[in-house]
C-alpha cells in the first residue's frame, strides 16, 4: 500500500504539488507518496522557525525540557507502528528496527535532563564574571538513510532544549517514520519550533546556504561534510558534523575465541553494515587467528538474509540502489584481485527483486586492498591478521578516519592502554556501538567536527556569553 505524507511546516501538516517516491529496498514497491520540496517550502519553514524562535529561546528550561519529554513519549507510545514502518523504508529487520524506535525515545528522555550551568569566572572584591550559554537560533538539520529516526531526534532534542528552533530533512530514502513522528508531536511542539522538510539531495545546498539559518548539524558521508562546510562558510554558520568512519577492531591473544566470535559479527553486520561505528576492519592476533575467523565464519552461515518484516531475518537488505552497487563493486574488486573469502563473495541474482548482498566475510586481504582501506558499509568483514600491538595500532591508525573502535581483551588495563594510542573519537574494551546520550560523541581527524550527545553536545547548540561587572565602579 501506498500512503501519501505530509511535511510538518509552522505547525501545520503541509503538502506540495512536487512529490517524490519512496521505495522498500526489500522488494523495491512504492510504498509512501513525500513532499519534494524547493526554495519557497524551505523559506516558509525558515520564516516559522525564525518567527518561533523569538519566544522559545525566553521559554524556561524546564518548560522545554517537558516538550521534549512528551516527543519521548509519543514515540514510545506508537512504537509498534513506527518501527514496522520504518522496517518497511529502511530495510532493517523488525527486532533492530524497535531498538532503533525504543532507543531514541530513551536518547530525547536522557538528553531532556541535560544543563549548561553558568560557569563563575572570577568573583572578587572588584569584579564577577560569568559565562552564560544563549542559544545559537535557527538550526538546519540533515540527517542520513542508516538510522533516520534516531538522528534525526538527536539533533531536535539538544537543539530545542538549548532555546533554538530547527528545519530537519530527512534522507529522500527515508522520510516516512520521521513525517509519522511529525503528525505526533504536530500538536505538542510549538508552531515552528520543529519543522520537517522533504526533498530531493538538492534540497540539502539551500538549506547550508540559507541566508537565516544560522547553524548547520549533518550525519552522513566525509564527502557531503567537506561541501557543507565550504556551503556553510560563506556567512560562517556554526557547524556539526558527525562523518564517515573505517573503525578498527583489535582483538588481543587472550581474547575468547567462542564469545568474542559472535559480538565481532554483530558488531560488523547489524543493520547489514550500514553502521557509521560498525567495525568495518577486524585485527585478530596471529596467535587465535585461525580459531576466531573459523568461529566467525561458522556463526554467519546460520544468519538468514532476506526481508527484515520477516520472522528469523538476522540481516536485511541495503537500503538503496547506489549503495548496493557499490557493495557489490567492492566486492567485485576483492574477486578480481585474488583474495580469499571465508564466507560470501558471490552476487546476489540480479534478476530478483531486493537490494540483498550476501553475508561477506575476507580472509586476511592486504591494507591496500579496496575493500580495507575504504568505508565499505554493508555486510562485508575483512578479517586481518597481526603480529604485535605496535604493528595493530600502526596499521589501525592508518586511515583519514578517526571515528571509533574496539579493543578486546581480559585484560581491560592492557586494553585501555592500547585504547590510548587509537586516534579515534570513541573507543570500546569488550563492547561495541554503545553510545550514551551524557558522553559526547565525535571524530577526529575527516570523521567529523564538533559532536553530539551530553554537555559537549548541547554546547554545540549555543554561544557563550561573558557577563562581566566592575564592582564599586564609579560611573
Amino acid at each position: 500500500m501506498t500512503t501519501t505524507y505530509r511535511n510538518l511546516i509552522g505547525g501545520e501538516m503541509v503538502e506540495t504539488s512536487a512529490t517524490m517516491e519512496v521505495v522498500n529496498p526489500a522488494n523495491e514497491e512504492v510504498i509512501g507518496i513525500v513532499p519534494a520540496c524547493g526554495k519557497d517550502e524551505l523559506d516558509r519553514a525558515v520564516a516559522a522557525a525564525r518567527d518561533a524562535f523569538s519566544t522559545w529561546k525566553k521559554t524556561p528550561i524546564d518548560e522545554r525540557r517537558k516538550v521534549i519529554q512528551q516527543i519521548s513519549a509519543a514515540i514510545k507510545d506508537n512504537a509498534d507502528e513506527l518501527y514496522r514502518l520504518l522496517t518497511s523504508e529502511q530495510g532493517k529487520p523488525h527486532s533492530q528496527a524497535k531498538g532503533e524506535i525504543y532507543g531514541a525515545a530513551g536518547m530525547v528522555a536522557a538528553q531532556s535532563t541535560l544543563k549548561l550551568d553558568d560557569v563563575i569566572n572570577e568573583d572578587s572584591d572588584t569584579r564577577l564574571s560569568r559565562t552564560r550559554r544563549v542559544p545559537v537560533g535557527v538550526v538546519g538539520g540533515i540527517v542520513p538513510w542508516n538510522f533516520p529516526v534516531m538522528m534525526a531526534m538527536q539533533k531536535i532534542a539538544p537543539a530545542i532544549l538549548s532555546g533554538c528552533t530547527i528545519v530537519m530533512k530527512p534522507s529522500p530514502f527515508t522520510p516516512l517514520t520521521t513525517l509519522r513522528i511529525a503528525e505526533l508531536i504536530k500538536d505538542v511542539v510549538p508552531a515552528g519550533v520543529v519543522n520537517i522538510i522533504t526533498g530531493e539531495d538538492t534540497l540539502g545546498p539551500l538549506i547550508t546556504e540559507h541566508p537565516d539559518i544560522d547553524k548547520i548539524t549533518f550525519t552522513g558521508s566525509t564527502a557531503t561534510g567537506k561541501k557543507i562546510m565550504e556551503g556553510a562558510s560563506a556567512d560562517l554558520k556554526r557547524i556539526t558534523l558527525e562523518l564517515g568512519g573505517n573503525d578498527a577492531s583489535i582483538v588481543l591473544p587472550d581474547a575468547d575465541v567462542e564469545k568474542v566470535a559472535e559480538q565481532l559479527f554483530w558488531s560488523s553486520f547489524s543493520n547489514a553494515g550500514q553502521v557509521c561505528i560498525a567495525a568495518k576492519r577486524v585485527y585478530i592476533h596471529e596467535d587465535i587467528y585461525d580459531d576466531l575467523s573459523r568461529a566467525i565464519a561458522d556463526y554467519a552461515k546460520n544468519i538468514v538474509v532476506g526481508d527484515g518484516s520477516q520472522q528469523g531475518t538476522g540481516v536485511g537488505p541495503i537500503q538503496n540502489k547506489k549503495q548496493y552497487e557499490r557493495v557489490l563493486e567492492l566486492i567485485q574488486d576483492a574477486k578480481d584481485n585474488g583474495y580469499k573469502f571465508l564466507v560470501g563473495g558471490e552476487h546476489s541474482d540480479p534478476s530478483g527483486t531486493g537490494y540483498y548482498v550476501p553475508i561477506t566475510i575476507l580472509d586476511n586481504p592486504p591494507e591496500d586492498a579496496r575493500i580495507v582501506a575504504e568505508e565499505q558499509f554493508g555486510p562485508v568483514m575483512p578479517l586481518m591478521k597481526f603480529s604485535s600491538e605496535d604493528e595493530a595500532v600502526e596499521r589501525a591508525n592508518n586511515s583519514e578516519y578517526g571515528l571509533a573502535g574496539a579493543v578486546w581483551t581480559k585484560d581491560t588495563d592492557r586494553g585501555v592502554a592500547l585504547a590510548e594510542r587509537l586516534e579515534t573519537g570513541t573507543v570500546w574494551i569488550n563492547e561495541y556501538m554503545h553510545l550514551s546520550p551524557f558522553a559526547p560523541f565525535g571524530g577526529h581527524k575527516q570523521s567529523g567536527f564538533g559532536a553530539e550527545y551530553g554537555e559537549e553536545g548541547l554546547k554545540e547548540f549555543t554561544y557563550p556569553q561573558v557577563i562581566t561587572v566592575k564592582r564599586d565602579a564609579k560611573v
